[in-house]
């Protein structure tokens, strides 16, 4: 018998397809009253398959005794209860590595965008002002300094591709990577201080909530940029708007928003910010890796006991 698998919200279509073909899946999206389904058949299902999205909380659960594993298709697992799920000995796994050249390379895009105004430049011939009108100068990137928040795969992976622009690279963490060519800042506040461009490439959660907070942003100063690849948590969202607005800082590159996918009204009206619906990883191949390790993770578990892939 093929191991039963709940699917809590919906996922990409191709994972949907070959969670069916090899498992005895159930979209739980589909039920009217999720909870009272669970009451009822909720002990039937040894597997998961969740998203950040969706996530699963304790008491998704409790309602469902037999759960022995969770796989997220994501790198980002802060909605999921791990610690819950180690208390009941539940794997969790995630999607880690297949998606960082994905997220790195839209990083420096949108580091570039809004340095030089790609973006604005596009709306300014559009709107027939180049008739009328020189565009306006902006910042150049090869050169400057970059600071980067976070120097886990992704971080790392901005950094080398920073490198072949030639920047100053300098790094803030909870604590000094080894192995690596870049300066370790001793605070958030000191590598904005320093830097010219900010990129955000920390994980979620509570542990990281508003880090990035209205001193750092100060500290970045009014030709310093923000670009934040990682999840809207981590900026202080209501700091940063005020702070575009009055131009103390010169412009941000934003793929992930705090309440997702309605963005801030004042930031879509501005012209020093590129705004983009959280698709770092939204490419074909990196989407269908990431559904390829769902899969692995789960066939791995039902075989061995052990997913591909644990979370931290």
């Amino acid at each position: 018998m093929k191991p039963r698998i709940i699917q809590v919200g919906r996922l990409q279509a191709s994972l949907e397809k070959a969670l069916a073909a090899e498992f005895d899946t159930h979209p739980l999206w589909r039920e009217r009253d999720p909870a009272a389904f669970l009451a009822q058949h909720g002990g039937q299902f040894a597997g998961m398959a969740t998203s950040v999205r969706s996530g699963v909380d304790a008491r998704m659960m409790d309602a469902l005794p037999a759960l022995r594993v969770i796989a997220n298709f994501g790198v980002g697992y802060e909605t999921i209860d791990v610690e819950a799920a180690k208390r009941r000995a539940i794997a969790v796994s995630n999607t880690p590595d297949v998606l960082t050249d994905c997220v790195a390379d839209l990083a420096i895009g949108l580091m570039i965008d809004v340095a030089r105004g790609i973006s604005a430049a596009d709306r300014f011939v559009r709107r027939g002002d180049w008739t009328r009108a020189q565009f306006p100068l902006a910042t150049r990137v090869s050169g400057k300094r970059l600071g980067i928040l976070g120097l886990g795969r992704i971080g790392a992976a901005i950094a080398r591709r920073a490198e072949g622009f030639g920047m100053q690279i300098r790094y803030h963490s909870r604590r000094p990577v080894g192995g690596v060519p870049y300066g370790h800042a001793a605070s958030l506040v000191e590598l904005a201080e320093w830097t010219d461009f900010l990129i955000i490439a920390a994980a979620g959660g509570a542990a990281t909530r508003h880090l990035v907070s209205t001193e750092v942003i100060d500290a970045l100063g009014p030709r310093g940029f923000l670009v934040n690849v990682a999840r809207g948590s981590v900026v202080d969202e209501t700091a940063l708007v005020r702070a575009l607005g009055e131009k103390r800082i010169a412009g941000a590159g934003l793929d992930v928003f705090v309440d997702e996918p309605n963005v801030p009204l004042a930031l879509l009206e501005l012209d020093n910010v590129v705004l983009l619906p959280h698709i770092a990883s939204a490419t074909r191949e990196t989407r269908n890796a990431m559904g390829d390790l769902v899969i692995e993770n789960l066939r791995a578990f039902f075989a061995t006991g052990r997913v591909k892939t644990p979370v931290a």
